[in-house]
């Protein structure tokens, strides 16, 4: 019996079934007995007693679990009872951890509570759902693309996608998080080709482009949407997509509705018939990568950072290219187009009066106005007053700078020839303007600080905007996105944050925190405020996304829908309802995300390149050369320093809370194996976006 005794102690799957054992969970001790533990087969405890796994004692003979306590003590009460109260612990951090103990019953428990509130058919806003078109055959005609872009026979590279220069986007620190990863696949095409690149919207129409072809749908009052044109399968990734759709009845036919995309300098336009179909207009060249595709009423603009712009005008079929100075954005008013440029310049272009002068081959492009400290013009948009008098509107033009300025000019009916006048400027930005919104009610700035957002009440008379009492500040928060340059599968474009909306009415943000989210936050672009959030009703991540302003039906008392559009990585698409969504804002959650919830998101990104830096600050980039100082040193507080925490802060992250810089550096020092979702814990005071700067730099109030 003395010799049972140590073999017993040595080998403990020969033990007793009553024998009591001692664990260590995380520093905390248990005591349970054998058969407790063991009465599930194939359980990590029954493959830890039997001697399958390698057992660790502490100093006392306990048998050490390297795992979190507070979960532990749920999952021992179920061994023990059969009983389950998940009410003190996270619902995701219990079936995380079943899940590695290998307890079957509990985990199916656990999944079927998760049930109860999830369901593949969307939540209350959830409006329809278009199943993945067939994939089209490969286009052959006339019009194939043959040229540089198909050198040697390989597919031609994903070109970088950004409405901004490359060097004026991501300046902030989080922004530049992707860009350490993987480099991507030598042939330069997305790893999921049925994937939805871009969606785009007009009035009851939606183009939906994929990595090499586009469809087309159209809402019947009756039967709802229906495929009406599916393009022929291309040669090359589609990069910008464009879509007009005008009402029936139009001047122009069959025109009257068209789609377009392009990639690299080439674009392909067709022509969309109605009752389904459509026909390939023609192949346009604009010589350099178009960067910008849109239309302003039937003429097809594309734009180009180099200060290329073409026109192709519907009613003579004429496409026309001409030289201006760098474009850094651009908007359109009516039958305007505006052109902000690098040297400071704001251009005009009235195409309407386009087909006037095809002889000379003049597109009649203007400067309207010069930035007086001659900084590029970065973002640009036009309100045009309701009409006041018989000689028009007012023209108000709300533009950023690459300085982080903003301004507002005006242009009198009365002092047309006089041009526009500097109204007010605020210097509230430390890095470029990447967007800009002018409306009734609202001026919204956006700067390439991991998006920041600034917003004004603006005061109008008569509906023109006054000085009396003027513009006063409004909110300031973050629409915080880890998306990289290039954006998911190559292409930027599809993930626009906004601002969606008409003019006269509330403007929204649409957040998306990682590339490979199925989540999506609305919130409002005023105070930023949460209207709502939807998540993919089948869990495929969401690729694409857009806002669709859909005309009323025209039964008598219907009004115009709001729609969110979602293209999912598995090729299908999914509608929101916004309007409804807008209508109860009063029962939506205030503010963004909350700091649990972003937590959970960046458990989906790999952050893990952070911790190879060790201190050293990568090698400057043309994509980062405007990063401020602020933000490198930023960079340094969150890469360099890996040493323990003093105490409060130690005491901080116990209890939840913490400095997003913290808890970033947390999950990086945990590794990509070891991450868990959060416990629940009380929000911090404080916001999450200030921890950005140095520590002994003043916080900003900005927050997520």
């Amino acid at each position: 019996m003395a010799a049972a005794a140590p073999a017993a102690e040595g080998f403990p799957g020969r033990g007793p079934p009553g024998e009591v054992i001692h664990l260590n969970v995380g520093g905390k001790r248990f005591s349970t007995s054998r058969q407790t533990l063991t009465w599930i087969p194939d359980s990590f405890f029954s493959s830890l007693l039997s001697g399958r796994i390698s057992t660790l004692k502490d100093e006392t003979g306990a048998i050490f679990i390297d795992r979190d306590p507070t979960v532990f003590a749920p999952i021992l009460n179920f061994l023990r009872t059969k009983e389950l109260d998940p009410r003190s612990v996270h619902g995701s951090s219990l079936l995380h951890e079943a899940q590695f103990y290998g307890l079957t019953p509990l985990v199916r428990r656990l999944q079927l509570r998760e049930e109860l509130d999830r369901s593949s058919c969307g939540n209350v806003l959830f409006n329809g759902y278009l199943p993945p078109p067939v994939f089209p055959v490969k286009r052959r005609n006339r019009h194939s693309l043959v040229g540089p872009q198909q050198a040697g026979g390989r597919p031609a590279p994903v070109r970088r996608s950004n409405t901004m220069p490359p060097n004026l986007g991501n300046a902030g620190l989080l922004g530049r998080m992707l860009d350490e990863k993987a480099p991507p696949s030598p042939s330069g095409l997305p790893e999921e080709p049925g994937m939805v690149r871009l969606v785009r919207g007009h009035h009851n129409w939606i183009a939906v482009a994929y990595t090499q072809f586009l469809v087309c749908y159209r809402l019947k009052e009756a039967s709802g949407w229906q495929l009406v044109f599916s393009s022929p399968r291309l040669d090359w990734p589609i990069e910008r997509l464009a879509l007009t759709a005008r009402v029936l009845g139009g001047a122009l036919g069959e025109h009257d509705k068209m789609v377009a995309a392009a990639t690299g300098s080439e674009i392909l336009l067709w022509a969309l018939q109605a009752e389904g179909g459509g026909s390939e207009i023609g192949v346009f060249h604009l010589g350099v990568p178009v960067e910008a595709l849109f239309f302003v009423g039937n003429q097809l603009i594309a734009t180009s950072h180099t200060g290329r712009i073409g026109v192709w005008n519907a009613v003579t079929k004429h496409w026309q290219v001409q030289e201006v100075q760098p474009i850094t954005s651009y908007d359109a008013a009516g039958s305007f187009l505006l052109l902000g440029c690098s040297n400071g310049s704001i251009y005009y272009v009235d195409v309407q009066k386009f087909p006037l002068r095809m002889k000379d081959n003049d597109l009649l492009v203007s400067e309207l106005y010069r930035d007086p400290a001659e900084d590029g013009v970065t973002a640009l948009s036009v309100y045009l007053t309701p009409k006041t008098s018989d000689s028009g509107n007012w023209i108000e033009i709300a533009y950023g700078t690459s300085s982080g300025g903003v301004r507002v000019i005006v242009q009198h009916p009365e002092t047309v020839g006089s041009g526009p006048q500097l109204f007010q400027t605020f210097t509230v930005h430390r890095s470029p303007v990447t967007k800009i919104m002018l409306s009734e009610k609202h001026l919204i700035s956006v700067c390439a600080d991991n998006n920041h957002v600034r917003t004004w009440s603006v005061t109008r008379f008569r509906g023109m905007i006054s000085t009396q009492p003027g513009s006063t500040p409004l909110a300031s928060f973050k629409i915080l996105a880890l998306e990289s340059a290039d954006g998911h599968g190559g292409c930027s474009a599809g993930n626009d944050i906004g601002p969606y909306g008409e003019r006269d009415d509330q403007q929204v943000f649409i957040q998306k925190v990682v590339p490979s989210a199925s989540q999506l936050f609305v919130r409002l672009s005023s105070t930023g405020q949460r209207v709502c959030s939807v998540r993919s009703v089948d869990g495929s991540p969401t690729t694409a996304f857009t806002v669709l302003e859909c005309e009323g039906s025209r039964r008598l008392g219907s009004r115009p829908r709001r729609y969110l559009l979602t293209g999912q990585a598995n090729g299908s698409l999914a509608m929101w309802d916004l309007t409804t969504a807008m209508d109860g804002l009063g029962q939506a959650p205030a503010g963004g995300l909350t700091e649990e919830e972003l937590m959970e998101q960046l458990e989906q990104c790999d952050l893990a390149p952070l911790a190879s830096s060790r201190g050293s600050l990568p090698s400057p980039s043309p994509r980062t050369s405007l990063t401020s100082l602020h933000s490198a040193s930023s960079y340094t507080s969150l890469c360099g320093r890996r040493g323990s925490p003093s105490p409060p802060q130690a005491e901080a992250r116990r209890r939840g809370g913490g400095s997003f810089v913290e808890r970033c550096q947390e999950l990086v020092r945990s590794g990509p194996e070891t991450r868990r979702p959060p416990t629940p814990a009380p929000r911090p005071s404080t916001g999450l976006g200030a921890p950005l700067a140095p520590p002994k730099m003043k916080l900003n109030e900005t927050s997520f």
